[in-house]
């Protein structure tokens, strides 16, 4: 395939592994592509994208970049409608966005033997807490429990979840009360909570899927006791093979060649 300009854009974005994930599968796969990096706020995201050229294949978006990305884009997936996120953008005469952070969450967990969670609770109600809702659903989740430090701040994570059949329960951090079989933490990086709340959560919180990994092990995972806990780097990992599945053949869905390859690459410069 042509040589092509990909790149991670973000506000920061200098501590992103993605371009390290990325550059060790393009060598997999034989791909003369170049993946870099940008420091691009929201402000400045439009002008940014319409200044690409036509070298361009895509971008990853993360924070605080997502939300513009949904709105950059003329198709967009399922995940990414339903969160109202899009953390990959395929370029073209048409913009397609995707989702990728759902099943980046659901295959960390299935790597480490979960498939599926009738009852979960998810820490935080910021963009990642979305993709975990979703995530949970898929995992065949019936209810679940966000805790928040601003609980009101869960709202459209309430209406989300009565959109795909899941009843959400919106609580502040101190007052979780429902018994979780995975808790899904969408924290930022470096969240010390409080060591009384961290340990009413862990006792009945069940397998901890952590989205941080830097640093590892975060507090909440240091102090989780002895159920299993799952480091973010899979999801990390994972949606970014989803990504890179885009950029090769345009669907999240459709395998890289040799993928176990690819992936094994990719984890080594985690």
């Amino acid at each position: 395939m042509s040589a092509f300009q990909l790149a991670v854009w973000g506000d920061p974005i200098a501590h992103s592994k993605s371009p390290a994930l990325h550059a060790a599968a393009y060598r997999v796969l034989g791909l003369d592509w170049e993946y870099g990096r940008r420091q691009v706020d929201a402000a400045s995201f439009r002008d940014a994208l319409e200044g690409l050229g036509a070298d361009w294949r895509g971008l990853s978006l993360t924070m605080p970049l997502k939300e513009e990305a949904f709105r950059a884009a003329a198709t967009r997936d399922a995940h990414a409608e339903l969160t109202g996120a899009v953390n990959t953008l395929l370029l073209g005469d048409d913009i397609a966005g995707y989702n990728t952070d759902v099943g980046g969450i659901i295959d960390a967990l299935s790597e480490a033997g979960i498939t599926e969670a009738r009852s979960v609770r998810i820490l935080g109600a910021g963009a990642t807490a979305a993709s975990a809702l979703v995530a949970a659903a898929d995992l065949g989740a019936e209810s679940v429990e966000v805790s928040a430090r601003r609980p009101e701040r869960a709202a459209d994570l309430v209406a989300l979840g009565e959109h795909i059949g899941v009843s959400v329960d919106a609580r502040s951090l101190d007052d979780a009360v429902a018994d979780a079989d995975l808790t899904i933490a969408t924290l930022p990086s470096g969240t010390v909570l409080p060591e009384e709340v961290a340990a009413a959560l862990a006792e009945r919180g069940g397998v901890l899927f952590d989205a941080a990994y830097a640093p590892w092990p975060s507090a909440l995972a240091a102090g989780w006791g002895d159920a299993a806990v799952v480091s973010g780097l899979g999801m990390l990992l994972h949606q970014a093979v989803r990504q890179i599945r885009i950029f090769r053949h345009g669907d999240p869905s459709t395998a890289l060649p040799d993928e176990a390859a690819v992936v094994s690459a990719m984890r080594a410069v985690l």
